[in-house]
C-alpha cells in the first residue's frame, strides 16, 4: 500500500513539473532589425510567439506606436519544426515603421492572450538619428508624397437642403500609383440622418478623371443618400480605408547589374499600407416654412402622387373589398405614413398589408401601399369621403396638398346576419324593435308543486360554475396586457426585437444557400441594425452603430459582445470592397456569430430589465 502512495505522488509530481516547464515554453517577445535608424529610412518589428502549440493563441493586441508611421502590417507568419520528436511552433506578427522625427523612442508591449493567459512582451527603445536627402530619396515615399497621390473626397450633391431633403454624397478614390483592394478602417457617421446607401456594387471600377487640373485613375468606392432629420449644421465624419500601395524600389548602387535588373520590367516592389481619410462635410438644414403648413402634412418631402381605390363599387353585406392606397413619387419615401380613412357607418375594417418597391438610384423613389380589407355589414348607398395628403416640395419651396375623390359603393342586402360582438357599438340599422322578439311566458292554467326530493349537487356543477369565472379574469388579464403592449409602440418593438431579427436571419440563411453573398450580407446587417434599433430604442431615422454602441455601454453589455456587433457590421460592409475574399465558410461562421451576438445580447438584456 505504501509503494501504491508513493508512486501515485511521484507521478503528480512530474505531472507537475511537466506543466510547470511547458508553461515555460511558451515565450512571447519582440525584436527590431536596428534600434538606431535614420529620419526617413524604415525598419521592421517583429512580435513573435513560441512554444509547442499556439492553436490557443488570440487576441493579439499591438503597441501605440507613437513616434513612428506605420507602412505596413500587421504582416503574420507561422512556422513549425520538429527536432528529436519535440515539436515546435512560432507566430509572428511583422509591422514596417518609419519615424516622424529625431529623437529617443519607445515602442510599448504588445499583448496577446494563451490558454486564457496574458503575456506581454517588453518595451523596445529605439534611435533615431538625422538623416540625410539622399536617404530620404532612396525611400521613395513619405506621408506628403502618398497623401498627394492617394486620397479619398467626399462630395455632397448640395450643401444646403431643407429639413427631410435627401442630400446625396459621393466617395470617390483618386490615385496615381498602383494600390491592391483596401479595407475599411471607420464608416463614416450620420448623426442627424436617415441614411441609405444607394447601388452598392461589389467590385471598384477606375476610370480615368481629372482633380484640381491633375489626371488620376479615380473610382467611385461609395454613395450614400441622406435624409437629415433634425436642422441645423450637420457633420458627416470622414470615411478610411487602409489602402495597400505598391512601391517599387529605387536603386541604391552604381552597380550595372543593379541598374539592369531595376528597371521597369525586373523591378522590385514592396507593398505599403496607408491609412487614407475623405474629408469631413459640413451640412446646413433649414427647417419647413411654418406658414400655410397643410393640416393633413405629416413629414413627407419631395415630389409625390397620392391616390386610393376599392376592387368593387357592387357588393353584398358581409362580402369583403380591398381598399388600396399607393404613395409614389421621388424624396423620403420610406419613411412615409399613410392618411387615415374615414369609412362610412356600417363598415368594419381589419389591420392593413404593407408593400414597397423602393428604387435606390441616384435620387431614392418608388412605391408604398397599403391594403385595407373592409366589410360592409349594413345595405344602402355608402360614400367614402376624400382623403387628403400634403407634402413639402423642395425645389417649388411649397407644400402640395393632393386630395383624392370621393368613393361611392353600393351595399345590397346579402345572405346571412351579421351580429356586432358590442352591444354599444349598433348603428341605427343594428336596431331592432324589442316588442317582436321578446315573447312573455304565460303562468296561467299551470299547476305548480314544490317537488320534494333531494337534489345533490355534484363537484362538477361547480367546476363549470368556476372555469368561466376563470377563464373571464384570464381572458381580461391577457387583455389588459395586450392593450399596454399596443399602447406602446417602443415596448412592442421591444418585445418583438428577436422575433424580427430571426425571420431575416432566415431569409439571410436562404441567400446563403444560393451563394448569394451580396444579398447575404445585406440581410444579415438589416436583422442586426434592426434588432439594436427595436431593443434599445433608437428610431430608424435617428440609428447610427455608434450611437447603439453608446447605449450598449450604458445597459453595462460586455465589451467582448459590443466587438462582435463593431466585427459584424464592418465585415458586412467589407463585402463590397473584396468580395474575392468571400467563401462560404467565412460566410457560415460570421452568420453563426450573429445569431450567438443577438441571443447572448438579448438574454443579457432581458436579465437587466
Amino acid at each position: 500500500m505504501r509503494v501504491d502512495i508513493r508512486k501515485l505522488l511521484f507521478m503528480i509530481i512530474l505531472l507537475a513539473i511537466g506543466l510547470y516547464i511547458n508553461s515555460l515554453a511558451q515565450e512571447f517577445k519582440a525584436t527590431v532589425d536596428k534600434t538606431t535608424v535614420g529620419q526617413y529610412e524604415r525598419f521592421q518589428v517583429y512580435f513573435t510567439f513560441s512554444g509547442s502549440d499556439i492553436s490557443g493563441l488570440s487576441n493579439f493586441r499591438p503597441p501605440s506606436f507613437d513616434g513612428f508611421k506605420v507602412l505596413s502590417g500587421p504582416n503574420q507568419s507561422t512556422s513549425m519544426q520538429i527536432i528529436n520528436s519535440k515539436i515546435s511552433a512560432s507566430i509572428t506578427y511583422s509591422y514596417i515603421l518609419q519615424p516622424v522625427s529625431v529623437g529617443e523612442y519607445t515602442i510599448g508591449s504588445a499583448s496577446v492572450v494563451y490558454d486564457g493567459k496574458t503575456y506581454r512582451t517588453s518595451p523596445l527603445k529605439i534611435t533615431v538619428v538625422k538623416g540625410t536627402q539622399q536617404q530620404k530619396e532612396n525611400t521613395g515615399i513619405d506621408s506628403d508624397n502618398l497623401a498627394k497621390n492617394v486620397f479619398i473626397v467626399a462630395e455632397a450633391n448640395k450643401s444646403r437642403v431643407y429639413l427631410g431633403e435627401q442630400v446625396t454624397v459621393t466617395y470617390k478614390l483618386y490615385t496615381k500609383l498602383n494600390i491592391a483592394s483596401p479595407q475599411i478602417t471607420k464608416l463614416p457617421q450620420y448623426q442627424g440622418f436617415w441614411a441609405e446607401e444607394i447601388d452598392p456594387s461589389q467590385t471598384i471600377s477606375f476610370d480615368i478623371g481629372m482633380y484640381r487640373g491633375e489626371r488620376y485613375r479615380v473610382a467611385v468606392i461609395k454613395r450614400v443618400a441622406l435624409f437629415p432629420t433634425k436642422t441645423g449644421v450637420l457633420n458627416v465624419t470622414p470615411f478610411e480605408l487602409n489602402i495597400p500601395v505598391i512601391i517599387k524600389r529605387k536603386r541604391t548602387t552604381n552597380d550595372i547589374f543593379d541598374e539592369f535588373f531595376g528597371d521597369s520590367f525586373f523591378g522590385t516592389t514592396e507593398t505599403i499600407d496607408y491609412l487614407a481619410k475623405s474629408n469631413t462635410l459640413k451640412i446646413e438644414v433649414e427647417p419647413l416654412p411654418s406658414s400655410n403648413v397643410p393640416s393633413s402634412f405629416n413629414g413627407a418631402v419631395g415630389n409625390f402622387s397620392f391616390k386610393i381605390e376599392v376592387d368593387k363599387s357592387n357588393v353584398k353585406t358581409n362580402e369583403s373589398i380591398t381598399l388600396r392606397m399607393t404613395l409614389t413619387g421621388s424624396g423620403n419615401i420610406k419613411l412615409l405614413k399613410f392618411p387615415e380613412v374615414q369609412l362610412p357607418a356600417g363598415f368594419e375594417k381589419y389591420e392593413p398589408k404593407y408593400y414597397e418597391n423602393i428604387n435606390k438610384g441616384t435620387t431614392i423613389s418608388g412605391q408604398k401601399i397599403a391594403e385595407y380589407l373592409i366589410v360592409p355589414r349594413t345595405p344602402g348607398e355608402k360614400e367614402i369621403p376624400p382623403v387628403e395628403f400634403s407634402y413639402f416640395n423642395p425645389s417649388a419651396r411649397k407644400y402640395v396638398t393632393v386630395k383624392t375623390s370621393p368613393i361611392k359603393i353600393n351595399v345590397i342586402k346579402g345572405e346571412g346576419e351579421y351580429v356586432p360582438a358590442i352591444a354599444g357599438n349598433l348603428s341605427k340599422e343594428d336596431i331592432k324593435l324589442l316588442s317582436e322578439d321578446i315573447r312573455y311566458i304565460k303562468t296561467s292554467n299551470f299547476n305548480l308543486e314544490r317537488k320534494k326530493e333531494r337534489v345533490e349537487i355534484h363537484a362538477w356543477f361547480w367546476i363549470s360554475l368556476a372555469l368561466p369565472l376563470i377563464a373571464l379574469f384570464t381572458a381580461f388579464g391577457i387583455k389588459k396586457k395586450q392593450d399596454k403592449l399596443y399602447s406602446n409602440i417602443q415596448l412592442l418593438k421591444y418585445q418583438k426585437a428577436e422575433k424580427a431579427a430571426r425571420k431575416r436571419l432566415k431569409i439571410a440563411k436562404q441567400a446563403l444557400d444560393k451563394n448569394s453573398f451580396q444579398e447575404f450580407y445585406s440581410e444579415l446587417s438589416l436583422a442586426l441594425y434592426g434588432y439594436l434599433e427595436d431593443k434599445l430604442g433608437i428610431q430608424k431615422s435617428e440609428f447610427t452603430l455608434e450611437k447603439a454602441i453608446e447605449k450598449l455601454w450604458q445597459k453595462n453589455i460586455p465589451e467582448e459582445l459590443i466587438q462582435k456587433v463593431k466585427t459584424i457590421s464592418e465585415k458586412c460592409e467589407f463585402v463590397r470592397f473584396a468580395p474575392s475574399g468571400l467563401n462560404s465558410i467565412s460566410a457560415n461562421e460570421i452568420y453563426e456569430d450573429t445569431i450567438k451576438t443577438i441571443v447572448n445580447i438579448d438574454s443579457l438584456l432581458e436579465k437587466k430589465r
